[in-house]
């Protein structure tokens, strides 16, 4: 069998090809060999050639300006988020080495819309002034109690679970990896020092606490944050015998716990004071990022017969970090009612 090649006819015959897979291709895209080949990918997870691939050196935490996170839970927060960003503004620490994150859970007022009032303001200013970011999340929990039983004794282990469920939910959806350390921030805390963040850091310890007493018109000394403890000889006897599940709570005649808190020591002795803590609150708490990054959390259930913050310190503790408070380092919180 023999073929004759006629090249002016083959020309005409290259060019329609050539047409025609430039139609397919190009005018139908799901046929082509690319879009065979493997299942379409959201552009969400699709990567620019400039960021394949990033690379951190998480052996190295000690940057010369360490980059905080401010993390605060909210909920019916109005009243008190001027002052709150007020205090955070005055800092001496620079705004732009401060991230601020929120979350706000089961509110009926309108945080949500007052924390962007807020953002708007503070980071509508130059550059220099603002803050690295603000950022608001909201997951609610469905959990409602009503004021006048917030602080009731019964409901504590339930409402401290759900409090460290919202604890964890905004830690893993805050959290970067240029963060050194994280602070736990009430918004209802109302005075504070200028210079608070580079006091608790200069502690160099995993985790610090000042010491929080209860803001009153008449200035009289009165203990806020009794989550702030040592144990004793007493407090762990009493533990040996208690079911693994029973919750421990401080400053309920319903259960005397018989540890030794720091609202009840000297508070003369200044900066360099520091004490080793068994339990802490979040008033405001500092806490060095890989803390945190290797898994200290805060347990919505009985761990060591603590919750929440007291059982985040149980469980760093038990990792191996360190918990300390100053005695002498007053923060002040609102009186509420």
């Amino acid at each position: 069998m023999s073929y004759t090649f006629n090249v002016k006819n083959n020309r005409k015959a290259m060019i329609v090809a050539a047409v025609f897979v430039f139609c397919l291709f190009f005018f139908m895209p799901s046929f082509s060999p690319r879009r065979l080949s493997k299942l379409p990918v959201s552009s969400s997870y699709q990567m620019s050639a400039e960021t394949q691939v990033t690379y951190n050196n998480l052996n190295n935490d000690r940057e010369p300006q360490a980059r905080i996170l401010v993390l605060t839970p909210l909920k019916d927060a109005v009243p008190y988020l001027d002052r709150y960003f007020e205090l955070l503004d005055q800092t001496t620490y620079p705004n732009h080495l401060i991230s601020i994150a929120f979350l706000v859970s089961d509110t009926t007022d309108d945080t949500v819309k007052e924390l962007y009032r807020h953002a708007e303001r503070l980071q509508g200013r130059f550059w220099w002034n603002r803050f690295h970011d603000i950022r608001v999340f909201e997951k609610d929990f469905h959990f409602d109690l009503p004021n006048d039983q917030r602080h009731k004794y019964e409901m504590q282990p339930l409402r401290r679970s759900v409090m460290a469920r919202s604890r964890n939910y905004l830690l893993a959806s805050a959290m970067r990896d240029d963060i050194q350390y994280v602070a736990w921030v009430d918004v209802d805390v109302i005075e504070y020092p200028n210079s608070i963040f580079e006091d608790l850091m200069s502690v160099n310890e995993d985790v610090v606490v000042p010491n929080c007493l209860l803001h009153r018109e008449d200035g009289a000394f009165y203990a806020y944050d009794k989550n702030n403890w040592q144990e004793t000889e007493e407090s762990w006897a009493i533990q040996k015998d208690l079911d693994p599940e029973f919750v421990l709570l401080e400053g309920y005649y319903e259960f005397p716990t018989h540890r030794y808190l720091m609202v009840d020591m000297p508070t003369h002795k200044g900066m360099d004071y520091k004490v080793p803590l068994d339990g802490v609150g979040a008033t405001f708490t500092l806490v060095k990022a890989h803390v945190h990054r290797e898994g200290a959390n805060f347990p919505a259930y009985p761990f060591q017969h603590q919750v929440e913050t007291e059982g985040f310190a149980k469980m760093a503790k038990a990792m191996g970090f360190t918990v300390y408070g100053i005695p002498g380092y007053l923060i002040y919180h609102i009186e509420n009612h």
